[in-house]
């Protein structure tokens, strides 16, 4: 079976989102372009990283450019998106693996999400060999997103996204873990319950 990539070039719409309540939220990217969208569903981590490291990478260009790239050092706030994800929401799969690259000859970042794939290996040989061939861009890979960003659109993904991450329940102030809505059993008052 060949490869399915699903590719947007510029797209209308890159954002990360989330479906469901703070505590039990699903997290997703989601591109939209010439009215197809596409959504991959991912955990909240993974945003997190993506977002972080698409702001480093940003910021790499603009030092290595001397100020030169059209990569703003902040969000521009006419890009600022919060709207909720296109419905409805259909999942083509689970990110397992990322990539980020930026396109110095087009001045674009690159963005890829693989689909998960379970390594079936009978040593650290065998699972070493796998996970290179997985690494190679076959045509019989796992299904992909992969969308190139104007260095502003980049920022303003990664802004929302980090927005995203943090709109979740908030943190005990003792131990850091986030309180739920029924309450919170904190180790640092050795197990008694805290209301909210």
């Amino acid at each position: 079976m060949s490869r399915q990539v699903f590719f947007y070039d510029a797209p209308d719409r890159f954002v990360a989102g989330t479906v469901g309540l703070p505590g039990r939220r699903s997290f997703y990217l989601q591109a939209t372009a010439a009215g197809r969208t596409t959504s991959v569903a991912l955990e909240k981590t993974q945003v997190a990283a993506l977002a972080e490291r698409i702001d480093e990478l940003l910021d790499e260009v603009v030092r290595r450019s001397g100020g030169n790239a059209p990569v703003p050092a902040v969000s521009p706030t006419e890009l600022s998106d919060t709207a909720p994800l296109e419905s409805p929401v259909e999942e083509e799969f689970r990110v397992g693996t990322m990539a980020l690259a930026w396109d110095g000859e087009d001045e674009r970042m690159i963005v890829e999400a693989q689909a998960l794939v379970e390594l079936d290996a009978d040593s650290d040989e065998d699972l070493a060999d796998a996970e290179e061939r997985l690494l190679q861009d076959d045509e019989n890979g796992p299904p992909m997103l992969r969308v190139r960003l104007t260095g502003t659109m980049a920022r303003a993904f990664a802004k929302r996204a980090l927005e995203v991450v943090n709109a979740g329940r908030p943190p005990c102030p003792l131990c850091s873990l986030p309180l739920d809505p029924e309450g919170h059993v904190c180790p640092r008052q050795n197990g008694y319950r805290r209301d909210a």
